[in-house]
């Protein structure tokens, strides 16, 4: 038979195993033992039966009267069962007196005092005067069998009935010591790939305690490598800013500067290509801040801030005709960190900018249970392409500009606060146009709407 894979069935079934064996040899110990012990309290009273009878039948005999030496046999005063019969003979093998229920077969010619064994019956026999009276007293040995047969299966019906209790106790008892395994394990499974603290190990059995100690190095060790990269991202995405505005700064110059037609459209050119080389470093801090960030914060804010904010900035270099925003009057509290929050809004107000209808508004909403919606009108984005959107470096098509990784931001924020990125083209009502959302977890009860 296979052992089992894990560590509870292998303990369940050793121990069962011993606990049987155990069983197993303890019962036929006491078995062959109380045999034994049964069979000389049989012979004890057989003895001493004989020795208590051949006084009597002696007394009988001598008192009879001269030359009555017939043999008699005992009457019973009530019917019953004899377990012990038993014969009287004279030296010469006469019977003298026999119990009522003897049978003169079954006791063999005398052979002298002591124990004696026939194919039926255990036998003893005993004399007295000068051997000339001697008495056998016979039990059959089915007796002493099934007596001990009996007191073997009333010692034997109960473990019967402890083997399973024992079974289950110990069934309970390896499920109850496995527990904190269990747990570790369950602590486990939910970790995503972006949780790599340290999982509790301290109720950990001290066998499987140096196990966890040793995941949680690995993780460590893991967790240190991937903020090593994401540090290296960030931080390379922030020193390249100050050269990089100072890149735009000089082709700017040089438009304004030159007089050839041909040099200023090759500025020109310089300071798109340097934006968007800007515009992509941006894109990696904020990746970094949301692979590597935290998210959630010990306090609350109102999301209306971090919104308003992020939209007030990106009046400036698009038309409030292009962008509306759409939050309560009252507030929505959350413990999201309002950076994450604005870096979410902001990508999807870009992506909206970018890939919508430049004459419809991108329309941005807040409502009071922390729903942040993003929509545009353009043409329907298709089913398949829409699935891969949030994919890293995807576009929607290969002529749409940017960097292909802000809707791969706003998914990786949305998943590590536990709201999934939800899509939709066309827009919920409408035949054309593209809908983002995802919700931000808020505190407090949700009143009725009231826009502002």
């Amino acid at each position: 038979m296979r052992r089992p894979r894990s560590l509870q069935g292998r303990l369940l079934l050793s121990l069962g195993a011993v606990l049987l064996v155990i069983w197993v040899g303890a019962a036929w110990t006491t078995a062959v033992l109380l045999r034994h012990e049964i069979g000389e309290v049989f012979d004890s009273s057989l003895q001493e039966t004989a020795q208590r009878l051949l006084p009597l039948a002696v007394m009988d005999i001598v008192g009879r009267e001269e030359g009555d030496v017939a043999s008699q046999r005992l009457g019973a005063i009530h019917g019953h069962d004899e377990l012990f019969t038993y014969v009287v003979r004279d030296d010469k093998g006469k019977v003298l007196l026999q119990s009522h229920a003897a049978d003169l077969s079954v006791f063999p010619p005398y052979g002298g005092p002591g124990f004696g064994r026939t194919a039926t019956h255990r036998l003893y026999s005993e004399e007295a005067l000068q051997g000339t009276v001697r008495i056998t007293v016979a039990e059959p040995l089915a007796h002493e069998a099934g007596v001990a047969r009996e007191i073997q299966i009333g010692l034997g019906l109960p473990i019967l009935l402890v083997i399973p209790a024992a079974f289950a106790a110990v069934i309970l008892a390896v499920r109850r010591s496995m527990r904190p395994l269990r747990a570790f394990r369950e602590r486990l499974e939910t970790r995503s790939e972006r949780d790599l603290a340290p999982v509790a190990s301290d109720d950990l059995p001290s066998e499987v305690a140096p196990l966890a100690a040793t995941l949680n190095a690995l993780l460590d060790r893991l967790r240190a490598a991937f903020e090593s990269e994401r540090s290296l991202a960030a931080n390379t995405a922030h020193e390249l800013r100050n050269p990089l505005a100072g890149a735009i700064a000089q082709a700017q110059r040089i438009q304004k500067e030159t007089g050839e037609p041909y040099i200023a459209r090759r500025g020109a050119d310089i300071e798109a290509t340097l934006k968007r080389l800007t515009a992509r470093a941006e894109r990696l801090m904020q990746l970094a801040r949301a692979e590597g960030g935290r998210l959630r914060l010990d306090r609350t804010s109102d999301l209306r801030d971090a919104l308003r904010l992020v939209i007030d900035d990106m009046h400036r270099s698009v038309p409030e005709e292009r962008l509306s925003l759409r939050v309560p009057e009252t507030p929505v509290m959350s413990d999201i960190d309002p950076d994450a929050a604005g870096i979410v809004c902001r990508n999807l107000v870009e992506n909206a900018l970018g890939h919508g209808s430049p004459s419809s508004p991108v329309e941005v909403t807040l409502d009071p249970g922390g729903l942040l919606t993003v929509s545009n009108d353009g043409p329907v984005v298709p089913p398949e392409t829409l699935a891969k959107l949030a994919g890293r470096f995807e576009r929607a098509g290969t002529s749409a500009r940017g960097s292909g990784i802000g809707l791969s931001i706003v998914s990786t924020i949305a998943e590590r606060i536990g709201s999934p990125l939800t899509l939709r083209s066309p827009r919920p009502g409408r035949q054309s146009g593209f809908e983002a959302s995802v919700r931000f977890a808020t505190t407090g009860k949700v009143e009725v709407t009231t826009w502002s």
